[in-house]
């Protein structure tokens, strides 16, 4: 299969600062891709270097089979960066209408209105426009282009929940539609709503890339809630376990579930209400990139 992008040794430096370093990474069509890792990780650097805005120190990246920094590789990539400028004195339908003219097969305008809930700001300029709302239009222009491919980073910035939620049904139509897309976030729940595979990147390093329940699983960490028992009770049987108390109810993080239970069933601790369930997405990032400081 073709990658869309296709990255080796890829390596970005500013200064003395390694941003990225020897990142290898393919992204194929139809993927949803989410790019997981904290401030100053080498996220946003990665999405520069696939959209040609930098050049690498060292190592190469494919756009297309093309150079990045090439526009004709660029004519079917959209994206969406963490700050955008809309021009204020223009109205939403005429900055549709500018964007859509620079591709050669354009997303018909009456379906990006529709996919994006655009109708109401369409008589609107982008000057007047809230936060959230100018964020929305400019993830939507990502898509006018009708792209194979389309980066994302951090595209629910500003957004409230609602706004946030129809956002994402947006993007998944997109997705399903057949288009790419690669993005970053902060916010977890939106890799997990999103995102088939993540790519975990710390330091400017890839930590992870694997589908979300196999970054999930990798994690050997379980959580255990239960009544019935004190949380010195439970550090005599496990003392490496993390007891948190919320009333009479204790939440039990740690390695080996079953070796917990057993010893609560053998020492005959008065336990209720015991549930136990795998790591999050949280609790991975968490171990992945603390376990790489």
């Amino acid at each position: 299969m073709t990658a869309l992008v296709h990255a080796r040794a890829l390596t970005k430096r500013f200064g003395d600062t390694v941003a990225l370093s020897d990142v290898t990474l393919d992204i194929h069509a139809g993927e949803c891709v989410g790019l997981l890792g904290p401030n100053g990780a080498g996220k946003t650097t990665f999405l520069s270097l696939v959209e040609g805005l930098r050049a690498p120190t060292s190592g190469t990246v494919q756009l297309f089979g093309g150079d990045p920094r090439d526009a004709a590789s660029r004519v079917r990539l959209g994206s969406t960066p963490q700050a955008t400028a809309l021009p204020e004195a223009l109205k939403v339908r005429e900055v549709v209408d500018y964007v859509g003219a620079h591709y050669p097969s354009p997303a018909p305008a009456a379906r990006i209105v529709e996919e994006f809930d655009l109708g109401a700001l369409l008589g609107k300029q982008c000057g007047a426009l809230s936060g959230g709302q100018q964020r929305r239009v400019a993830v939507a222009l990502a898509f006018v282009g009708d792209p194979r491919l389309v980066l994302l980073d951090e595209p629910t910035t500003g957004l409230d929940v609602d706004a946030r939620r129809a956002l994402w049904d947006a993007v998944r139509a997109r997705h399903a539609a057949g288009c790419a897309v690669v993005v970053t976030s902060h916010h977890l729940e939106e890799i997990e709503q999103l995102a088939q595979r993540v790519v975990v990147i710390d330091g400017g390093t890839v930590r992870a890339d694997d589908t979300l329940g196999s970054i999930v699983s990798s994690v050997a960490r379980r959580r255990v809630t239960l009544r019935g028992v004190t949380a010195e009770q439970v550090t005599a049987i496990d003392p490496a376990a993390s007891v948190t108390a919320d009333g009479d109810a204790l939440t039990v993080v740690l390695a080996d579930s079953d070796a917990f239970v057993r010893a609560l069933v053998a020492q005959r601790l008065p336990f209720a209400d015991l549930a136990v369930r795998g790591a999050t997405l949280e609790e991975a990032f968490l171990t992945l990139t603390k376990g790489a400081a």
